[in-house]
């Protein structure tokens, strides 16, 4: 199994945001991560569509955006014209779900849905799960960086491996939350195909492209 980085730039030098990207453009393999939040879904304020652009315009790697909004439908129409290649959106909002996943798949070639901590996988129907093409369990409570991994996550990526297994279902297994190379192993072994990074790899002096390899082997 294949093993995908993505580097959350929520934690990069925003000062540099261009030579961050560089940096990253380097690295093969990756996906780059966006967390667009609205200060409503969780409490903060990151980047808005004029960040995204330029972000996914400069990005040679495939570009990963998650929202944590209270109108993720505004966001699929309004981002839809920008070299994205996979948009998540909370389980938790209050919307048409299956309505959502196929107007964004008009537009995007990979559709997420995500899950907080307290949300169970039992209450992702199975309508979802099999049209799909991601499913992010949040190992942290979603709103800020550089918070740390909760274990109960562990039991919630197993799970879904099963039920992925089980039906013969296409998701890829993504987490997102205090990822380090002290748990990535743990993750991975657990059904994690697709790790979100931010602090680790943006934070401290060794190259990024260490410290990717370092979390996926």
């Amino acid at each position: 199994m294949s093993i995908v980085i993505s580097p959350s730039i929520l934690a990069c030098d925003f000062l540099n945001l261009e030579k961050e990207i560089e940096k990253l453009n380097r690295i093969e393999g990756i996906w780059l991560h966006l967390d667009v939040m609205d200060g409503h879904f969780v409490p903060n304020l990151t980047f808005g569509h004029e960040i995204i652009h330029s972000v996914c315009k400069q990005s040679i790697n495939p570009c990963d955006v998650h929202l944590m909004v209270n109108n993720p439908e505004f966001y699929i129409d309004s981002l839809k014209e920008m070299n994205i290649h996979n948009i998540t959106w909370h389980l938790e909002n209050n919307c048409d779900h299956l309505k959502m996943i196929k107007k964004a798949k008009q537009s995007f070639k990979s559709v997420g849905i995500s899950i907080k901590p307290s949300t169970p996988v039992v209450d992702i129907p199975d309508e979802i799960l099999s049209k799909i093409d991601l499913i992010l369990v949040m190992s942290v409570e979603p709103g800020f960086g550089g918070q740390s991994f909760m274990n109960s996550s562990l039991e919630k990526l197993e799970q879904l491996r099963k039920i992925k297994k089980e039906n013969n279902y296409n998701f890829v297994i993504q987490v997102d939350g205090g990822i380090s190379d002290n748990n990535s192993k743990d993750v991975i072994d657990h059904g994690a195909e697709n790790l979100v990074a931010g602090s680790y790899i943006f934070k401290g002096s060794e190259a990024y492209a260490k410290k990717v390899e370092k979390l996926s082997s």
